[in-house]
Order: C-alpha cells, then structure tokens, then sequence
C-alpha cells in the first residue's frame, strides 16, 4: 500500500473518532444548551475558525459563481437536515433503534454512487458492507428489542441518513476543485443563516434563562473544532481518493469507537457481545477495502 493510501485511510479514520467523540461532547453541551443553540454555536465558531485561518495563510480559494447553489445544497444537506433529523429523532426513538437507522447509511450509498457517479460496487464491497452491518447490529441489540416507536421520530432518523448520503454525493462534486478547508468554511458559514431563524425563533429566550457550565461550553468549542471542522475536512480529503461509497463505509466504525471511549473515559463495561460486534465490524470493513488495497499496492 501507498503511503498516500495509507494517509487517506489516516484521515478517514481520524474523522470517525471525532464523530464518535461528538456523542459524549454533545451530551455534555445539552446539559446547559437546547440542540439548537448547540449547532448554532458551534457552527459559528467552526466557520470564524476555519475563515480565520484561511485569510492569515493567504490559502482562501473565490467560490465560482458556478458553485453557489452547490454550496448551499450541500449545507442545506448537511449541517442543516442531518442535525435537525438527529436531534429530533432521538427524542422520539431509542438510541437503539436510532444507531440501526444510521447504520443504514453505508448500506444505501453505494446505489447512489453508482446512478450518480457510476462508481463500481464490487461483490467485496457489497459482502463486507452486510458484514459490518451485521456486526454493529450485534453491539447495539442488547437485552431485545422492541420494535415500537415513533412513526414521526423513524422518519426524521432517516431524513438523517439521507441527508448525509446527499452531502457526501454533493461533495464528489467541489472536492477536485477547492481545498477542503475552503469547502468545510463555506458549508459551515452558510449553515450559521440557516438555522439563525429556528434559533431566533425557538431558542433565543430560553438561552438566557439557562443555567450555562463552563463544561457545556468547552464541549460546544470541542464540536466545534473537532467534529464541524477536522472531521469534516479529513472527510472530504478521503471522498476525493475513495469515493463515496468506500468513505462513508467506514460510518460504521462510529459505534466501535464510541463503545471503545466510553469504556475508556466512562468506565463502561465491554463484554463478549461487543468484542465479537466490533471484529465482525472490522473484518467487513477489511473486506469491503480489499480491492481498494490491492489496486494501490
């Protein structure tokens, strides 16, 4: 293998931690601040950061009158739908049946990319996909599962997943043409106006009546700089050299590593049902890249 192949899996990998991390730093900001409020904020300090950055290196690259419908689309997708689907979705389903629907994604993306980029879905990758799909849904069904919850709450979960397999084939299209920092800067300024009114509107008066903790805004800045920003740029880095189906493949790893961290950080206990969900996981994730490893060695 490369050593750019080997970068490029680097980036991926480091984007699902973050994600993955975004789980406990989210639960932590929602101790002081409402879901909304939450992205509002951390978009705000995402763009300034990136904005920042870019004007002192000298690195900002002019958005093509071309591509401004599809940079909004691709901030309309996510981090406007994605996050407006998951924050009120979970508060209308299980963690459980919410983590499956997510899970979903890897599984219907690569019908996208097929229709839409015509990229070729190999019998390895379509076997390591169920593969891993089957071993997340090892780790998260525990003590049963029951199969009964919110019609409206099930929908907005998948609105979730459909945004973010909409954003990863809407960012095929910028990511052979900006750098990663310029796209990840301009979707996260744009989704600042997007969610301004739902903030204005549902979320302005109770913020200043909340009891606000400097734990809650440290996790805010946390989401800000790892999960809206690093993640995001290192996962259009990976979009642009695997594609989307082979990028987004490696979702499933976010349930490995969050039962990884809150083992870690939390204490949570890892028993034989996990070890076994999380190699099955990887073993998929193994296979789905086999052709992938080979093409580049």
């Amino acid at each position: 293998m490369s050593k750019e192949s080997i970068r490029t899996y680097l980036y991926v990998l480091i984007a699902m931690v973050c994600w993955a991390f975004s789980f406990v730093w989210s639960k932590v900001a929602y101790e002081s601040f409402n879901p909304i409020s939450t992205i509002f904020f951390r978009l705000i300090i995402s763009a300034f950061v990136l904005i920042a950055f870019l004007k002192v290196s000298k690195r900002w690259v002019p958005i093509q009158r071309k591509h401004y419908k599809v940079f909004v689309t691709l901030a309309f997708f996510e981090p406007f739908l994605y996050f407006m689907g998951e924050s009120f979705g979970l508060k209308l389903v299980s963690s459980t049946l919410a983590a499956v629907i997510i899970s979903t994604i890897p599984l219907i993306t690569p019908i996208f990319g097929w229709l839409l980029y015509k990229e070729r879905i190999s019998p390895l990758t379509i076997g390591g996909l169920i593969i891993s799909f089957f071993g997340v849904g090892i780790m998260i069904f525990e003590n049963g599962f029951e199969l009964a919850a919110s019609l409206v709450g099930i929908l907005l979960m998948f609105l979730a997943v459909f945004s973010t397999i909409g954003y990863a084939v809407t960012l095929k299209k910028l990511a052979n043409v900006y750098p990663p920092v310029t796209i990840i800067a301009c979707q996260s300024f744009i989704g600042i106006f997007m969610f301004l009114p739902l903030f204005l509107i549902l979320d302005v008066k109770t913020l200043f009546e909340a009891s606000i903790s400097s734990s809650s805004v440290l996790a805010i800045v946390q989401l800000a700089i790892f999960a809206s920003s690093i993640a995001f740029i290192f996962f259009t880095k990976a979009i642009k050299k695997l594609g989307v189906t082979k990028t987004n493949m490696f979702i499933n790893l976010i349930p490995v590593f969050t039962a990884f961290f809150a083992w870690l950080i939390r204490g949570d206990v890892i028993d034989m049902q996990k070890i076994i969900g999380i190699t099955i996981v990887i073993c998929g994730l193994f296979i789905s890249q086999i052709k992938f490893t080979k093409s580049e060695a």
